[in-house]
């Protein structure tokens, strides 16, 4: 069994595309007031919360257990709507050699949008389970950002 793996979720939502990039570029910090999936957020390095050497220190609900994690910013492709994030630390470092979320915001024809959540990540041990249960958190987490997101 390999170690290291991809996995995939795409959620349609009913806020633009633009919405979405903006909230995640730009406003990175609000978003632990948008769902109670996350706890609380804070930055934990750096003066701005979506510089690239900033990282900030993360509580969440993962699997029914609070966790914590830091996170920076690897990578913004504002032409995609792109944003890939490095996530390691506190309770993911104990599972995980490496772990990314990739964010990606995609129009529809018809209105709305596509969420895109890819999470890459290299198991330290086959007893470790692939994350799935980040794909369940980011999925919840988006559905309640998305009700937000419309009354903007």
């Amino acid at each position: 069994m390999t170690l290291s793996g991809k996995i995939i979720t795409e959620i349609g939502v009913h806020a633009t595309a633009e919405k979405w990039f903006n909230l995640f570029a730009t406003q990175l910090h609000h978003v632990q007031n948008l769902t109670d999936t996350i706890h609380g957020t804070r930055l934990h390095h750096g003066e701005d919360w979506h510089h690239n050497d900033s990282i900030k220190h993360w509580t969440y609900v993962i699997d029914g257990k609070v966790t914590t994690c830091h996170e920076s910013i690897e990578s913004v492709d504002e032409e995609k709507k792109t944003i890939t994030y490095k996530i390691f630390g506190e309770d993911i470092e104990h599972r995980f050699k490496g772990f990314k979320a990739i964010f990606e915001a995609i129009d529809k024809e018809n209105g709305g949008a596509i969420v895109k959540w890819t999470i890459e990540y290299e198991r330290l041990g086959e007893e470790v389970d692939p994350p799935y249960g980040y794909l369940e958190y980011l999925h919840k987490s988006t559905r309640d950002i998305d009700g937000h997101l419309l009354k903007a």
